[in-house]
């Protein structure tokens, strides 16, 4: 008994430090955002993510080795998992396009997962049990993994583009290309005033700060054509994000549906889950069609996007508190 009580307070102080660490991370990189000369907080909130990227892999590691079986059959589980993707996903990210502000955005996210699955789940979902024996196959680790990873890269991308849609409110803005993500702006619009610029001053700086562009006293032309390239990186980004994460839930599905075969004899059934999944497919797949073929640029396929984030929340936990179908019983996908 002492063993585990030993155990369950390991699992405590590693669940409190990393909501702890997030706390600290998302903060930094609101400072970083939101004052100028503080790009010491981005690198501070980068750190954080890193330490809680590293307490999250021991955590899942531990009860891998403890349990026996990849840490991925319960909703505790999973939504470590998934704040895992998110953090390793950011880590990369900003590490190749040194820009702080995604942090600022994916951090609070990461933060609400985990106060979650610690906080509020009942202390009986966030124990190991044994695998049913649906579970019990090796398409556990594969499926649900792919899955997983997924709606981290999925959820990533779109709230790049909610934050594209928030920054461009009201603003007349296009894109012309698919992938490199040239604006134009309205003929209309003056870059020599800052009355279209919807931005205060140490804002803007705040946005210049978080690219790295160093000016101590810019124009507000330059605000401007920065806070264009701001935008272009905001929409760039989140266009390969989804364009990453759409193959890797093309490949979830169709292991499932592989699995599904093999368990139950049939490899789609219509389960709820399963629907919207093929919805979540669906949505994001007009959003690549959109972009390749340039038949929508700019707000219309970030709007598509946005609704896409809203989807893969659906699918994945909408559907398991109905507590119906097929995957009710793991609380996983």
């Amino acid at each position: 008994m002492s063993d585990l009580s030993t155990i369950i307070n390991i699992k405590n102080s590693f669940d409190n430090l990393t909501f702890l660490v997030l706390l600290v991370g998302m903060l930094s990189y609101w400072l970083s955002t939101t004052f100028i000369k503080m790009k010491f907080a981005s690198r501070l909130g980068y750190v954080c993510l890193g330490i809680s990227n590293v307490l999250i892999t021991i955590l899942l590691g531990s009860r891998w080795i403890e349990n026996g079986y990849f840490p991925l059959s319960n909703l505790y589980e999973s939504l470590l998992f998934f704040t895992w993707g998110i953090t390793a996903l950011n880590l990369v990210m900003e590490y190749k396009t040194t820009l702080p502000l995604v942090g600022s955005v994916t951090t609070p996210l990461a933060l609400f997962v985990v106060a979650f699955a610690t906080l509020s789940l009942p202390e009986g979902m966030q124990k190991a049990a044994p695998l049913v024996p649906a579970l019990k196959s090796n398409w556990l680790m594969m499926h649900v993994s792919i899955m997983m990873l997924s709606y981290s890269t999925l959820i990533i991308g779109s709230l790049l583009s909610i934050l594209f849609l928030v920054l461009t409110r009201g603003k007349d803005i296009s894109l012309q290309g698919s992938s490199i993500g040239n604006f134009s702006v309205q003929p209309s619009q003056d870059l020599s005033t800052t009355s279209e610029l919807n931005l205060d001053r140490n804002t803007a700086l705040g946005f210049l700060n978080s690219m790295n562009i160093n000016s101590p006293n810019p124009t507000a032309k330059q605000i401007k054509i920065n806070r264009l390239t701001l935008l272009e990186s905001l929409d760039n980004l989140s266009y390969r994000i989804i364009g990453l994460g759409f193959p890797l839930l093309t490949v979830g599905i169709i292991a499932g549906a592989v699995w599904a075969n093999e368990a139950w004899g049939s490899y789609w059934s219509w389960d709820p889950k399963e629907t919207w999944a093929l919805i979540t497919w669906l949505v994001f797949a007009s959003y690549l069609h959109a972009r390749i073929t340039k038949s929508w640029q700019g707000k219309k396929p970030a709007i598509l996007a946005s609704i896409g984030f809203i989807v893969v929340w659906i699918c994945y936990l909408g559907v398991n508190f109905l507590g119906k179908g097929l995957h009710s019983y793991g609380w996983v996908m």
